[in-house]
């Protein structure tokens, strides 16, 4: 539904927002991104709706990739979003029912179609009863369901949400967001939600994406959210790091573990072990190059431990990215791993099969094409009748020119008769 692929992007200014950022997000997955200030969440739904381009790397939508799409397309590619915004964004001046049917008239929907939708999408977020009512006349927690009533009233593939729950108090904060769970539910509408609300996220356990300073250093499917005060002091130098070790140094590994994670005494880090069997490993020392394998093993590793312990072949050490406060994985984040390895694993399958997609998108990319050909056809008939309108001219003045000659030469022979 929605991948990034390497991205980057940099502003004019010289700010650096995104740094190799990718992943995918699937049909009707709820996602939240999170990530401080700065972090690069608003350049990603920038990104999503075309409002800026990347400096490198591709965004996909339906396996099309938007960077290249022209500008006369972007509109198309909208109406498949319904966005949604921390400050509701309504117009004062218009009822509830006038702010929802806005966004089906700016893209030429019929009366009759706007009369049915619009009192179906104030239902379902419980304002059936506030049609005729201004926004001033609302409550925020109210304004915001009005929000998502027009996100949702043209029905779109996919909801970006930016801090909805920022400007409510937490009882409100929690039914919006429950809202928009049974939306994705109900629907399969797929939800990407920006928020900081921590103990929401916590709660929902929906898939988490982390970001610290344009980079992804976190992709959990049943994640939480620990603000950098609370995260371990470890966390940002040591996410993306991979410590090369031999077999049974386990005093180097130590040491090269604790200068680079900056583990401080006394905390806990998860670690990720990939196992290297007989065959790879002498390859790696013919060929001087690593590849990495789809065996992994999660062990926990304490800073006050006196050593890691030494396994029969060569280890690669690599951090786990869910790293938290606490001695050892719960039974769901295993489960959840596994899920995420088969998601994956069909993820690949998928890609593979589908080698020419066919959606929205690409159909309206190949009319483009098309009507660049109609054009070069028609300026090319325009060409040729300019061209047979030119020999017809040429034709009767000739043809005239000669008349004249005959009737001169009957005059000068009855002249000289």
């Amino acid at each position: 539904m929605i991948e990034f692929r390497k991205v980057n992007k940099v502003y004019p200014t010289g700010t650096c927002a995104l740094r190799d950022v990718s992943f995918s997000i699937k049909e009707g997955e709820f996602v939240f991104l999170v990530g401080e200030s700065g972090a690069g969440k608003s350049t990603i739904f920038k990104l999503l709706t075309c409002e800026e381009r990347p400096t490198s790397g591709q965004v996909l939508i339906d396996h099309y990739n938007i960077t290249q799409m022209k500008e006369r397309y972007v509109p198309y590619l909208r109406r498949q979003m319904g966005l949604i915004f921390q400050d509701f964004r309504l117009i004062d001046t218009m009822t509830v029912g006038e702010n929802v049917a806005f966004a089906m008239e700016i893209i030429g929907e019929s009366p009759k179609k706007i009369k049915q939708r619009v009192p179906l999408a104030l239902s379902v977020v419980g304002l059936r009863n506030k049609i005729d009512e201004y926004p001033t006349e609302l409550s925020g927690g109210e304004a915001q369901r009005v929000c998502i009533a027009r996100a949702i009233v043209n029905r779109p593939k996919i909801i970006i949400a930016d801090e909805p729950t920022g400007d409510l108090d937490p009882l409100n904060g929690e039914s919006i967001m429950a809202l928009l769970e049974r939306i994705n539910r109900s629907n399969g509408t797929t939800v990407l939600t920006c928020s900081h609300d921590r103990v929401l996220i916590n709660k929902m356990r929906k898939r988490v994406i982390e970001l610290q300073q344009g980079v992804l250093v976190r992709d959990e499917p049943c994640g939480q959210y620990f603000p950098s005060s609370e995260s371990p002091a470890a966390w940002i130098p040591f996410v993306g790091r991979e410590i090369s070790v031999s077999n049974g140094d386990e005093e180097s590994a130590k040491r090269k573990a604790e200068s680079d994670a900056l583990i401080s005494e006394g905390e806990a880090a998860l670690l990720q072990l990939r196992l290297e069997d007989e065959a790879e490993a002498k390859r790696k020392k013919s060929t001087g190059k690593e590849r990495d394998l789809d065996v992994f093993s999660s062990i926990e590793r304490e800073s006050s431990e006196s050593g890691i312990k030494e396994k029969s072949r060569p280890l690669k050490l690599s951090v786990r990215r869910d790293i938290h406060k606490r001695k050892s994985p719960s039974p769901v984040e295993v489960e959840c791993d596994e899920d995420k390895d088969s998601e994956r694993q069909s993820d690949v399958k998928k890609e593979r099969a589908e080698t020419r997609p066919d959606n929205r998108l690409s159909e309206m990319a190949r009319e483009d094409d098309l009507m660049d050909i109609l054009r070069q056809r028609s300026a090319q008939r325009r060409a040729r009748m300019s061209l047979d309108e030119r020999i017809k001219q040429l034709q009767d003045a000739y043809t005239s020119d000669a008349r004249k000659d005959v009737v001169q030469d009957d005059e000068k022979d009855a002249g000289a008769q």
